[in-house]
């Protein structure tokens, strides 16, 4: 009898499933785990506030940078608007006294019959407005006796002249100038063109 409760009991023990280690293990690879993902979490959270400290500089930046670039195109406009309006404030004031000397001069021919005194001061009033504005680039262009040159002669006329060589400048009509050696005016001038009669009677004359 007491051989068949053992054998029951031994068959009974066999009939449940054997306990194992592989839950308690399991268990303790999570525990490993988590300690882990934490200290992965922190970073991503340190990277994130860099991140976005980084991008509120770059825009704090970006906002100096476009109001600076917006300053310097209405500082522009404005510069390019004194320019044009008081680009010739310096010649300006040099005609100035040139304009007090006239009134001057108008002043004493009123009060005087002394012409050749009048005509003096002109011609000095003529020579500080020449030198004014030479201080300031003009340049008068020779034309009298030269060659013709299209790029800073303009011819009116061709007239026929035994006195110049062909294609020089024989007379001129209005003066012409230069500013720093770009031409301001074109001087207006005659230029000789000598006829072909004039020619053949100077070779005819040679021949005899």
């Amino acid at each position: 009898m007491v051989a068949r409760v053992k054998k029951d009991t031994t068959e009974a023990g066999e009939g449940h499933p054997k306990k194992t280690m592989e839950t308690p293990s399991a268990s303790q690879d999570l525990e490993a785990e988590l300690p882990g993902e934490t200290g992965r979490t922190e970073d991503i959270m340190v990277k994130l506030q860099e991140a976005e400290k980084k991008a509120a500089e770059n825009y704090d930046k970006y906002m100096r940078t476009a109001a600076e670039l917006d300053n310097y195109r209405k500082r522009a406009v404005r510069e390019k608007t004194d320019a044009i309006q008081y680009g010739n404030e310096t010649l300006l004031r040099d005609i100035l006294p040139l304009v007090d000397g006239m009134d001057r001069a108008l002043e004493h021919a009123c009060n005087s019959d002394d012409f050749e005194a009048f005509k003096k001061g002109l011609e000095m009033i003529k020579g500080q407005l020449l030198g004014c504005l030479q201080k300031h680039g003009v340049e008068m262009i020779d034309t009298k006796g030269k060659e013709f040159d299209p790029h800073v002669h303009e011819a009116m006329m061709q007239v026929e002249s035994s006195e110049h060589e062909d294609s020089k400048v024989v007379d001129e009509f209005e003066r012409g100038y230069l500013l720093n050696g770009r031409l301001l005016r074109p001087a207006k001038v005659s230029v000789c063109k000598r006829s072909s009669m004039g020619d053949d009677r100077d070779n005819n004359c040679e021949e005899a």
